[in-house]
């Protein structure tokens, strides 16, 4: 699917998040990256062929002043 130099990592590659997008819609919170991974905002992501990957966010409270 990549056809630019140097080629985005494949989707099965560690790394695959990185790949360049080729489509953002922000306003609806995903984008379409090169090698067919869809992103979404809450860090969730849904690969080419059907499986999805959970939301990696980090989970912590707020720190409090005391």
């Amino acid at each position: 699917m990549c056809s630019h130099q140097p080629p985005c990592p494949t989707v099965d590659s560690p790394d695959h998040h990185t790949a360049v997008i080729v489509s953002a819609h922000p306003e609806q919170g995903w984008s379409l990256l090169c090698n067919g991974t869809v992103v979404f905002d809450d860090t969730g992501e849904l690969l080419p062929d059907g499986r999805v990957v959970s939301p990696h966010r980090t989970s912590g409270a707020p720190t409090v002043a005391a």
